[in-house]
Parts: structure tokens; C-alpha cells; sequence
């Protein structure tokens, strides 16, 4: 055994199910019900995963998994490590962003091309102090392909990853804005650097929630802009797993 390997690791136990090689992995409550009904999933039919729900078919072995909600990185990194453990190959992750950039309104729905590492989970699977994380570039073209064909417009570019999110403060939207981050989550960077770890593709969809870029906070959860953007990153998550 090497002493750079866990002596805790994700395994699949006698009794857990196989999962096929699509996951999709929901950050929030609300996107998982959504997600549920449109991947015809039975909202009662599913296996706890830590304090997630984990829904798949049981009928068929290569069938579509989904899991949430997960909120954080360390524990989106628990769900994620168990995914790909029980099969999961191709990850899609639809989570909430705030804006830090003035482009970016509520609503908007941004594909994650790289993820700025302010979280403590990444460093623990890199030797490497490099300060960003990405997707598989396949998987990142495959999200903004599915969006272009269903004709929603999107944002391409950087997420800003933090654990701290009563500590995003004028001075470190400042900074990240100057490194051209669109907006600012607390999971993407942390589920990129795992998937790349462990050889699996993933990609991220984010939906703008708030917005910081004035450096006054503006709430738009209960906003129609808001709804719209968050069911039109769910269909297109849907018509993808669909495809590959």
C-alpha cells in the first residue's frame, strides 16, 4: 500500500446498487425535485446516500443515476467519490452561482470552463499549489452544444470556489472579478479536481441565483428569471444524459 493511498476509500459494499455511467449530481433541493420528475424518476423511490437521496433504475443496469443535494465541498467531494465508485463515469453538476460579474444576471445560466480553488478539499488530491480546476473539455462542449441546440443563451468562463459564503467580501470580489470570474459557488472547483483524480469526465452547469457585482447583495431566488433559468439548465441536462 502506498502512504500517499487512503486508509479510508470509497468501495462498493455487497449490497449497493451499480450504477450506469451517466450521474447527475444536483446541488440544491429544489433542482433535485426538478431533475426527479423530468428523468421520470418516482420522488418516493430512492437509496439514502450519506444525507442525499440517490434515485437510479433499477431495471436497467446502464441507466441514468441522480444525487443531491449536496452543499459544500467536502461533503460534494463524499457524494462524488461514492458515484464514481458505484460506476459513474460521465458527471453532470447543476448547482447556484452569485454573480461577479456585471454580465452575469439572475437567471443566467453559466457552463463552468475552469474553477478558481478557494476551498480546502482540492489540495488534499493535488501535489501540485496550481490555483485553478476544470472540467473535461468534452463534457464542458457537450453542455454548451446541448444549450446552443435548445437555444439558450449562456456564459462560458470561470467559477470562483469558496467555503466561506458570509465571507465574500468587496475585497475578494475584487480580485476574482480582475481574474475575470463570472460568479462565485461553494462545490465546482473541489468536483473538478476529484473527477480528474479519479479519470472521470465531468462538467458543470451553474445558475446565477444572486448577484455581488455592485458589491450590494441582490437576492433573486424567488425571482420568474430565476425559475426560467433553472428549467432551462434542466432540460438541457435531461435531452444530454439522453445522448451519451
Amino acid at each position: 500500500m502506498d502512504s500517499n493511498d487512503g486508509i479510508i476509500f470509497p468501495k462498493k459494499g455487497k449490497h449497493t446498487p451499480v450504477l450506469g455511467p451517466v450521474a447527475v449530481l444536483a446541488g440544491t433541493e429544489t433542482d433535485l425535485s426538478l431533475l426527479c420528475g423530468m428523468l421520470d424518476f418516482d420522488s418516493d423511490g430512492y437509496q439514502k446516500l450519506f444525507t442525499s437521496r440517490l434515485y437510479f433504475s433499477s431495471r436497467s443496469a446502464g441507466g441514468i443515476s441522480l444525487s443531491g443535494p449536496v452543499v459544500g465541498a467536502p461533503y460534494a467531494v463524499m457524494v462524488l467519490e461514492n458515484l464514481i465508485a458505484r460506476g459513474a463515469e460521465k458527471i453532470i453538476f447543476l448547482g447556484w452561482c452569485g454573480s461577479i460579474s456585471r454580465e452575469a444576471k439572475i437567471g443566467d445560466i453559466i457552463v463552468a470552463t475552469s474553477a478558481i480553488i478557494d476551498e480546502g478539499t482540492s489540495g488534499h488530491y493535488r501535489s501540485d499549489a496550481g490555483p485553478r480546476s476544470f472540467p473535461s473539455e468534452r463534457m464542458a462542449a457537450r453542455l454548451s452544444a446541448e444549450l446552443n441546440e435548445i437555444e439558450i443563451n449562456f456564459h462560458s468562463g470561470a467559477i470562483w470556489t469558496t467555503d466561506a459564503i458570509y465571507r465574500e467580501t468587496r475585497r475578494q470580489v475584487e480580485i476574482y472579478q480582475r481574474l475575470n470570474a463570472l460568479a462565485v459557488e461553494m462545490e465546482i472547483s473541489a468536483l473538478f479536481t476529484v473527477a480528474e483524480y479519479r479519470g472521470v469526465d465531468m462538467g458543470a452547469l451553474a445558475v446565477v441565483s444572486d448577484e455581488l457585482a455592485s458589491f450590494k447583495w441582490r437576492p433573486g431566488f424567488k425571482m420568474s428569471e430565476f425559475k426560467r433559468g433553472r428549467q432551462a439548465a434542466c432540460k438541457a441536462i435531461k435531452d444530454l444524459c439522453q445522448k451519451i
